[in-house]
């Protein structure tokens, strides 16, 4: 039975994520403290990984019981901590100058920052998906696949692209469960250009997209729907959360089900 093996939560937008053991649901559906804060610019934009690639290099650290991020300048190896309630002025400045452009940091504890407002719950993959397509690229392996793709849910015990199984066709999503939780599959997400770029350097890997594309479809597993892809350049799942299970909580081990 595939189950859950790690948990990611990213708690600035497009900042680095935090692996912990257990996640409580929003009443948005949303993982708590995942996306909860995003960086913006003076036209309300997001600043994010696929506008400037300076995020890239730019290394954080929480503390989710302190409530407390620490950022690290990536030439000066300099580090700076903020706590997350009472320094968020200060923590601006730092960022505006470090992006070298007026930043703003926005808080919503309900739903968070989603890419998807539709489809706003936690994006799932499997670890044997992770291993599979970093063989597609000779540099990358598993763990860099990982942090590209930025899932926060990582299920074990699961064959390559097993999850693709959680989506039903558009605008039919299937229900499945982790443990007490209860998920919707919504569509297998369409990826940016985040993936194609070292997650530590920002450094972009050639033809990533086509090459991505090429052997997304080769490997699609027999009976998967295929109506949600209009191209192939789609990897982990989507999901909504249904607001019955705010307060329900998922754990490390959880099983995974389809319903």
């Amino acid at each position: 039975m595939p189950y859950l093996s790690k948990i990611t939560v990213y708690p600035i937008k497009s900042l680095d994520g935090v692996d912990i053991s257990q996640a409580e649901i929003t009443t948005g559906g949303a993982l708590r403290n995942d996306r909860r804060f995003a960086i913006f610019d003076t036209q309300g934009d997001y600043i994010n990984g696929k506008n400037n690639v300076a995020i890239h290099r730019l290394r954080s650290t929480f503390d989710l019981d302190a409530d407390t991020i620490t950022l690290t300048q990536p030439d000066t190896l300099e580090s700076t901590k903020f706590n997350l309630q009472t320094e968020i002025p200060r923590l601006t400045t730092w960022l505006s100058n470090y992006f070298q452009t007026p930043a703003e940091l926005q808080e919503n504890l309900s739903h968070g920052f989603p890419d998807d407002p539709q489809a706003s719950g936690p994006t799932v993959v499997s670890e044997a998906s992770l291993e599979q397509a970093s063989k597609w690229f000779p540099a990358l392996d598993s763990l860099e696949m990982g942090r590209r793709m930025r899932a926060n849910l990582e299920i074990t015990e699961a064959a390559a692209f097993w999850e693709d199984c959680l989506f039903g066709a558009k605008d039919a999503p299937r229900e499945f469960a982790i443990g007490k939780v209860k998920l919707l599959g919504t569509n297998p997400c369409a990826r940016c250009i985040v993936p194609t770029r070292d997650s530590q350097t920002g450094e972009v890997y050639p033809q990533f997209p086509k090459i991505f594309s090429e052997q997304r479809q080769k490997t699609l597993i027999a009976g998967v729907e295929r109506s949600p892809f209009n191209h192939f350049y789609r990897f982990t799942v989507n999901t909504f959360i249904p607001a019955t299970e705010s307060g329900k909580v998922l754990h490390l081990g959880d099983e995974i089900k389809l319903l």
